[in-house]
């Protein structure tokens, strides 16, 4: 069996024709590596095919077998035991029957030699910050963000020989972003990591960078150190390619003035041999021959002029091909501002399933942004202020349209197109009205028919966030869960810019501390013993 997972040759195109890899070969090298890319451009696509999720349209993968791989979007079983999560469910109910007095050679079996099994899971669990977590509780009973690392402490006490992870840090809270960074950094064997984390990403050895090619298709390439390296490499290599097509644009405007005056020339031969022939001051015989002689050397001459211009149209596209082309999102927000005075939610008394939280409010276009440790109950403390939960005491009243965009962008039908999940949410508005809308968020063209079920993570998100943001009513309130997972770089910087004008009250869960600091939050409410409200403005 192989020592790495490889890729050779391999070529993948989706069943409506679009090409994503042709040819691709390369294997992961040890150690701590990480893989960026522009939203769409292929990240999990390649992780699908590592897993034989996909399947390659030509070419082959090889992996170890013991490989590891934990999704974007861990989906775990609610009534399964944390033991059974981390693999270990079977041995540790042996070792248990035998503590008791078993005798059945089937427990001894199942045990094996891993009598210090359940030492080992719990020093996995400790270095993830999840002490706290028994091996008998249900997965129902944890959040996203430490079910999310429980898949993480799988891997690694399975000590496979490749571990690959899709953005592994989103939903968790600064403490454990920190411990999983140096548990993967401990981590023997080959590790590879697709994030646009930049606290991650400064903590591994190289970086894999997807990017299209001028077919179409997507090419891999890999840059030596963390990101501060790599952004220096790839702000180096963009500068020179605007210098090429720079030179490439005089070059071909040089060609397409010399093909002008070319033609001009023959032209006004062709006036002059046309007056010689008026005023006869060669016979028609010559005149004939003159003018059949010019006309060829004209043709001669101009393809000539013409291929030369070809070349210099050619050289000129593959050199802006060079550059990145901007995808990032663009949104032109609706105008949902409300007065600075005006209640927009207020709760009275409130207990929810986590904690208790007592009178809390939203006045105008506030921006709060809701902090605390995974488990904290921040996902619950939103839902019960939208009403898709009971609080357990208390009241809530919410006096403007919301819109709601969750951490797992479950508000998508997989079977519909873009443009009709934007539609169920707006179904007033003219069907080339949302086209144009989704085209401030990069679905253009066909990409506005892709069904959701074929989208990347990035372009989930903007999908999700283009049906909360183009419903009607537009919402006054806006709510977003951890909403940078899953963003490019780009893509992050465009959101923060966007939504400078919004104007309505914004309420934001997020443990990226760059994106908190560009939506100017007024308040922060942090939970723990109770919910601490403080005033940032």
């Amino acid at each position: 069996m192989p020592s790495t997972l490889s890729f050779t040759h391999l070529s993948f195109a989706w069943p409506d024709g679009r090409t994503v890899f042709r040819d691709l070969t390369f294997a992961l090298p040890s150690g701590l590596s990480g893989m960026v890319g522009r939203n769409g451009i292929g990240k999990t696509t390649l992780a699908r095919l590592a897993v034989a999720d996909l399947a390659p349209t030509a070419g082959s993968v090889a992996r170890p077998d013991r490989f590891a791989y934990v999704p974007q979007h861990v989906a775990l079983a609610v009534d399964d035991a944390v033991a059974d999560v981390l693999g270990i469910g079977a041995t540790v109910r042996a070792l248990r029957a035998i503590e008791g007095g078993s005798t059945d050679p089937a427990d001894y079996d199942a045990v094996a030699d891993d009598w210090l099994v359940e030492e080992r899971a719990h020093a996995t669990l400790d270095a993830l910050g999840l002490g706290n977590i028994g091996l008998d509780r249900r997965i129902g009973q944890v959040s996203g963000g430490e079910a999310t690392l429980l898949a993480v402490g799988a891997s690694l006490l399975a000590a496979s020989d490749v571990l690959l992870l899709d953005e592994p840090t989103n939903n968790l809270d600064a403490d454990a972003r920190e411990r999983l960074v140096e548990a993967l950094v401990q981590r023997q064997g080959t590790t590879a990591v697709i994030t646009h984390d930049r606290a991650l990403l400064s903590r591994v050895e190289r970086i894999g960078e997807l990017r299209e090619k001028a077919d179409g298709s997507t090419e891999l390439r890999w840059f030596g150190g963390a990101i501060a390296a790599f952004e220096e490499a790839v702000a180096a290599e963009q500068d020179g390619a605007r210098q090429v097509v720079a030179g490439a644009v005089a070059h071909a405007a040089r060609e397409r003035r010399d093909l002008v005056a070319r033609v001009e020339s023959a032209g006004k031969r062709r006036r002059q041999a046309a007056s010689a022939r008026a005023n006869a001051k060669v016979t028609r015989a010559g005149v004939k021959v003159k003018t059949d002689q010019a006309a060829r050397t004209e043709a001669r001459v101009r393809h000539v002029h013409e291929d030369r211009l070809d070349a210099a149209t050619a050289r000129l596209a593959d050199a802006r091909a060079a550059i990145e082309r901007d995808r990032s999102i663009r949104i032109d927000l609706p105008l949902t501002a409300v007065p600075h005075r005006r209640v927009i939610l207020r709760a009275a008394g409130l207990v929810t399933r986590t904690g208790e939280c007592g009178d809390v409010s939203i006045v105008g276009p506030e921006r709060i942004v809701i902090a605390g440790a995974n488990g904290s109950g921040k996902t619950t403390l939103i839902e019960t202020l939208l009403g898709t939960r009971e609080p357990v005491v208390g009241t809530v009243a919410v006096r403007v349209p919301t819109g709601y965009l969750p951490q797992r962008l479950d508000l998508l039908d997989d079977a519909l197109s873009v443009v009709d999940n934007v539609r169920r949410r707006a179904p007033e508005v003219a069907p080339q009205e949302v086209r144009d809308q989704l085209g401030k968020f990069q679905f253009r063209g066909a990409a506005a028919d892709a069904l959701a079920a074929t989208l990347s993570g990035g372009e989930r998100f903007r999908a999700a966030l283009a049906c909360v943001l183009l419903a009607r009513p537009a919402p006054q309130l806006l709510v977003l869960d951890e909403p940078t997972n899953n963003l490019d770089f780009a893509s992050q910087e465009h959101l923060a810019q966007a939504l400078e004008g919004y104007g309505g009250a914004l309420v934001v869960v997020s443990h990226d501390p760059a994106f908190v600091e560009s939506i100017a939050p007024t308040r922060r409410w942090t939970l723990g013993e109770g919910l601490e409200d403080v005033p940032l403005q």
